[in-house]
């Protein structure tokens, strides 16, 4: 009996499981297949794989790309992998941007062979899954687009070189002072890039992604063009659209969860329309046809008011609100105010208690007396 338990240690023991070794080389693959990636080298990189997307890749300015096997699923000599890639685009990203893939395998001669990479199912696309990636540099901006004329990604790194300062001299400069647009060829390709439907954001010019709370190692914001919906702007609307979403991106590391919507959104939207010129009718119809048919909002709009998939007139009315609000802070207590107040709120630790804290003291009033001065200034500023 010692003999046979001996015997079952020595085979259970004496050697790496074999899903262990797998799993080994396969990152052994992954890792000169990234090296690949960073050296441009396509012969090395079709060592590891099929082509897919490597010249899709070969514009983009990359500081570092990185794979980290997280599961195998072998079925004789072929296999799936759950992957985790991490890239940083030189010059813009603090830290590595994490992405979960896809990796279709086959074994030959005894190696790891991957036939196909994509995004994981519940993941996000990269813009080189789209297509060729073009690539723009402006003097504030990155300009990453496929399936768009050089024309117009310079025209997009312009708005953005426009957008950059102007939100300096609002916020102050404490934020990198540059910004990475996606300009993807299609709606569909804004939606993929989102990891959404693309009915989510039917008629939404752009948005911006990024991490909540924005750490100072934290990657850079993404603005996403759609530009379906950005195409049929007016000059001053395009910039607006990317002012207010480089403001989010200036923001950042002062949002948080304590923020509400109205105020992050009314802010975004302050500064965008900061120095136009736009009155409170022009940028505001949808308040402005409520005032007129004596249907002053009760309350500030809440974070369910800004759904995108709601009602159209409703969504409206929620950014123009919140427009509004910071428009009516700017002008009773100051800009500086209003961005103290901003940092204030998103500064608080949770939602419950941010806003009301930070109208003590900042503002010096409370929720009942600014809800009120809000309606009054509704009435005054659309009636």
């Amino acid at each position: 009996m010692a003999l046979v338990l001996l015997l079952v240690c020595l085979v259970g023991c004496g050697g790496k499981p074999a899903a262990a070794t797998d799993r080994k080389d396969l990152q052994r693959v992954l890792d000169r297949r990234a090296t690949a990636v960073m050296d441009r080298d396509r012969t090395a990189f079709l060592r590891t794989g099929a082509l897919s997307w490597f010249e899709n890749l070969r514009g983009v300015p990359l500081a570092s790309w990185s794979y980290r096997v997280t599961a195998l699923h072998r079925s004789g000599d072929s296999a799936t992998a759950d992957v985790e890639l991490r890239y940083q685009v030189q010059g813009y990203d603090k830290a590595p941007v994490t992405a979960g893939r896809t990796l279709t395998l086959s074994r030959e001669r005894d190696e790891w062979y991957v036939d196909a990479e994509t995004a994981a199912k519940k993941s996000a696309q990269q813009l080189w899954d789209q297509g060729e990636v073009a690539v723009v540099r402006g003097a504030h901006s990155l300009v990453l687009g496929v399936g768009q004329t050089n024309e117009a990604l310079h025209t997009y790194a312009d708005l953005a070189d426009r957008a950059v300062p102007a939100v300096s001299g609002a916020w102050g400069t404490d934020w990198a002072g540059h910004v990475v647009v996606l300009v993807p060829k299609s709606l569909d390709g804004m939606a993929g890039l989102l990891g959404s439907p693309a009915s989510s954001y039917r008629g939404i010019a752009a948005v911006t992604t990024g991490e909540v709370g924005g750490a100072p190692n934290a990657p850079a914001d993404r603005v996403i063009v759609n530009p379906d919906a950005y195409a049929i702007l007016g000059d001053l609307g395009k910039q607006v659209v990317l002012t207010h979403e480089t403001t989010h991106v200036a923001t950042r590391a002062h949002t948080s969860a304590a923020t509400p919507l109205w105020l992050s959104e009314g802010y975004a939207d302050w500064v965008g329309y900061r120095g136009t010129g736009r009155t409170p009718d022009q940028a505001a119809p949808e308040l402005a046809r409520a005032v007129a048919d004596d249907e002053v909002p009760a309350a500030l709009p809440t974070d369910r008011d800004f759904g995108f998939s709601g009602d159209a007139t409703k969504l409206a009315q929620a950014y123009e609100g919140g427009w509004l609000a910071c428009r009516m802070i700017a002008g009773k207590w100051g800009e500086a105010k209003l961005g103290e107040f901003y940092r204030a709120v998103g500064d608080h630790r949770t939602r419950a208690g941010s806003v009301e804290g930070a109208l003590k003291k900042v503002l010096g009033t409370t929720s009942e007396e600014f809800t009120a001065a809000w309606r009054e200034y509704l009435g005054d500023q659309l009636g």
